[in-house]
């Protein structure tokens, strides 16, 4: 599936044997960048700066993307975070467990480890769960994480709709965001990290699924993140919070 959109990129620089083990794990070619003039493949993985990163052929000499580690704007350093905005309030201030079940990029889940949530990522793309382990393994040397003895969160890789039965413990509660189709207004074209990662793959079609399952294997509660002016995933929800052009949509149990 992978073989014709992707490639693993060995810059010249260092041992290789990092990049033939990656490309082995994804079933897919080991490019050399000397000979660059035979790159076929839209996409790139390959080490730059200690990271993982991903890149098209428009950032092939820029820096590519990477799972960050490091808080957003506007997010707090500290840790634990103040469980504050709309995200807690929709997963809960006492709540202690959450999956979440379409990682992506990682940064929620980032957001939601650093407000003390226990979290465990799901990732089903083989690419994506790649470069999560890198940010994760990057996230565990960090010095405030080794002083505080904290460890990233678990990262299960494969299709939520078949892990979330499989879990010992319901979690209190489950964190969705799936990948919506794009808005036809120009003015709202997608970041560069979720163009590339919606080409690469493609649209979430079976969400309602989704949901379905995840209201199934949760403890207490079901968070959708969706664009502002989506329809709800899951019908009414029990409450809903907005941010800044999204919205998190509550399903209670019971």
């Amino acid at each position: 599936m992978l073989t014709n959109k992707l490639a693993v990129l060995y810059e010249g620089q260092g041992d290789n044997v990092a990049f033939q083990q990656l490309a082995e794990r994804l079933a897919v070619p080991l490019r050399n960048t000397t000979h660059a003039d035979v790159l076929a493949e839209p996409f790139f993985l390959c080490w730059r700066d200690g990271c993982l990163k991903l890149l098209d052929r428009e950032l092939l000499r820029q820096g590519g993307l990477t799972v960050d580690i490091e808080p957003r704007n506007g997010e707090q350093r500290s840790y634990p975070a103040p469980k504050q905005g709309a995200l807690a309030q929709a997963l809960g201030r006492k709540t202690k467990t959450v999956v979440d079940a379409t990682t992506g990029w990682g940064q929620d889940s980032l957001f939601m480890f650093r407000m003390g949530y226990e979290v465990t990522c799901i990732e089903r793309s083989p690419v994506m769960a790649e470069l999560l382990a890198d940010g994760f393994n990057r996230l565990n040397q960090q010095d405030w994480m080794q002083r505080l003895q904290l460890q990233a969160p678990q990262l299960l890789t494969g299709n939520a709709i078949e892990l979330l039965a499989t879990l010992a413990t319901p979690p209190e509660c489950i964190y969705l965001d799936p990948m919506f189709p794009p808005k036809r207004k120009k003015s709202a074209l997608a970041k560069k990290a979720m163009v590339i990662l919606r080409d690469l793959l493609g649209d979430d079609m079976d969400k309602d699924q989704l949901f379905n399952v995840a209201l199934q294997a949760a403890g207490k509660r079901v968070v959708v993140k969706s664009p502002d002016d989506a329809e709800p995933l899951g019908g009414k929800p029990s409450d809903s919070y907005s941010g800044k052009l999204v919205r998190y949509d509550v399903y209670l149990k019971g």
